[in-house]
Parts: C-alpha cells; structure tokens; sequence
C-alpha cells in the first residue's frame, strides 16, 4: 500500500515508558491495523498512518484498532479530518475502536459519513 509510514510498512516507536504506537497494513492492502495508543506522543506516526491511507486511493479503506488500548481527542479528531477531506464515495470503515474514540466520534462528529464504526 502505498505512504507505509516507513519503507518495510511498520512503525514501532516508543513515545514513553509505557506506550508506543505500532501501525502495519493489512493483507491485501485493504488498510491498517494499530495497537498501543494515541497520543501527543505518538500523533506523528498516526497522522502519517492516516496520510497513507488517504492517498491510497482505496475506495473503502480499513481500520483494525482492537488493540488500541486509548485514543485523545486530537488523535480522533485528525481521523475526523482525513475522514471529512476523502473524495465523495470513499470511507473509512474503523473497527473495534477504544471507547475513547468511539465516544469522541459520536459526540463531535455523529453525521460525518465518511466513517463507519465497527464493533
């Protein structure tokens, strides 16, 4: 998929002594998965994760959270943004995301229908 956030198409960075962010596409280029959080630690590689999955071109771009343990407002809201500045006919399909994000996503953007959420 092309904008993998580094050549081998994982990030793993550590942002502090107890979280880290971990992207990887999934099969098929069908989208990504995360695990750890989303914070203002790790803002940079999720924003760059959803770059890539903006420019791919995909029609329906996946995202696989379950393993995202939290997400902040800043870090929903910049899936809001790329969401909201897709072409009309595309989405993003968001699955198992936290409760932090699920709740964020419904109180500040419950009509953007660039994004489905998946339980």
């Amino acid at each position: 998929m092309d904008g993998s956030p580094e050549a081998d198409g994982k990030a793993s960075l550590p942002t502090s002594l107890d979280g880290e962010l971990t992207v990887s596409p999934l099969t098929g280029d069908r989208g990504w998965r995360a695990a750890g959080e989303i914070t203002l630690a790790t803002r940079r590689d999720w924003e760059q994760m959803l770059d890539g999955l903006a420019r791919s071109g995909a029609p329906v771009c996946h995202l696989e959270l379950s393993a995202v343990t939290f997400a902040d407002v800043a870090g929903v809201s910049a899936l809001a943004v790329t969401a909201h500045d897709l072409p009309p006919g595309r989405r993003i399909v968001v699955e198992r995301p936290p409760a932090s994000m699920r709740r964020v996503l419904e109180m500040f953007w419950p009509k953007l229908h660039a994004i489905e959420v998946v339980s």
